[in-house]
């Protein structure tokens, strides 16, 4: 057995290479020798967002506070709240962030494959973020 405390891992600002905006992770559970599976609590303040990205086995989205916005390619910008459960399937290029007025934060769990979790692409424009359908 193994317990991680509270605030052993520090906050960690997100990469500007990988969002826009102001982003903070807080790493929850990294994989194992025996696991592939990791998960992160990430924090995007309005107007805050993903680059364009793939997992190879996916990722799940645990929305805990605020409102977000995801959008898989091809679709809609989609609202999401609280208690909101999101699933990308493998190799789905999507974005998620806070929406454009009010924070947002989510859970994130995905899986490793052959040494990778994500594969991170270009960047979301002002405009398709801004895009309402």
């Amino acid at each position: 057995m193994e317990i991680i405390k509270n605030g052993v891992i520090p906050s960690m600002k997100g990469p500007e290479d990988w969002f826009t905006g102001a982003v903070r992770i807080d790493f929850l559970f990294q994989k194992k020798e025996v696991t592939r599976a990791a998960g992160a609590l990430v924090t995007f303040e309005p107007g805050a967002r993903t680059a364009w990205h793939t997992h190879p086995a996916g990722q799940t989205l645990i929305v805990t506070s605020g409102l977000g916005w995801v959008q898989r390619e091809g679709g809609p910008i989609e609202e999401i709240r609280p208690g909101d459960v999101v699933w990308f399937a493998p190799n789905e290029k999507h974005w998620h962030g806070a929406s454009a007025k009010k924070a947002m934060s989510h859970i994130a769990i995905q899986e490793e494959i052959d040494g990778s979790a994500v594969t991170w692409m270009e960047k979301v424009t002002d405009s398709q973020y801004t895009k309402q359908d």
